[in-house]
């Protein structure tokens, strides 16, 4: 078998901008759905570590940040159930020696959001930390549009109740606005 050298470092190159171009982000996101800025950058690490080891197809990708992107979401939603499984199962062997989980998130709206689903959760942490809009979140997600929007509006809901604010006082523009409307806003 011979290996194309040029082709190896062209492609290993190709990565490494890739990476640098998109690792805070994946860090960025990782921490808002896991709800734990401490594990964020593992997270994104791994999701890295299996793009490179599938970057000759995935460098064909039109998008290969989508990609990376749900390998970080589901490495984060995955951690938070076996968390909580963990936890629960610490709870029925010392049901005395309850505590809360510590978090490194103070801010108390991110704290709000990483009490909302998975779904829910990767939604907004996409809508309004990363900016995307409702189509990129669908494709991301790998649902419909009408359901990314629906996810979002779901969570504002929530996010609402648990922040004791009535849906009301939400402002306008952090309503999810279809794709097409937003990209006629400055």
């Amino acid at each position: 078998m011979v290996i194309d050298t040029a082709f190896v470092s062209r492609s290993s190159e190709q990565f490494a901008t890739f990476y640098g171009r998109e690792f805070l982000a994946m860090v960025s996101l990782a921490a808002s759905v896991s709800g734990d800025m401490g594990v964020a950058e593992d997270l994104a690490q791994e999701a890295f570590h299996r793009a490179s080891q599938r970057w000759y197809d995935l460098a064909a990708y039109d998008k290969p940040g989508t990609w990376v992107r749900r390998v970080v979401i589901n490495l984060a939603l995955n951690r938070k159930r076996r968390l909580s499984r963990e936890t629960k199962a610490l709870m029925r062997l010392a049901p005395e020696a309850r505590t809360s989980l510590p978090t490194e998130s103070d801010h108390d709206v991110w704290k709000a959001v990483a009490k909302l689903p998975g779904k829910q959760r990767a939604a907004v942490a996409l809508f309004y930390a990363e900016d995307r809009t409702t189509a990129e979140i669908a494709e991301i997600l790998e649902c419909t549009e009408s359901t990314a929007r629906a996810h979002l509006h779901k969570a504002r809901k929530k996010l609402a109740q648990l922040l004791g604010e009535p849906l009301d006082s939400v402002p306008t523009e952090a309503r999810p606005i279809p794709a097409e409307a937003r990209k006629d806003q400055p």
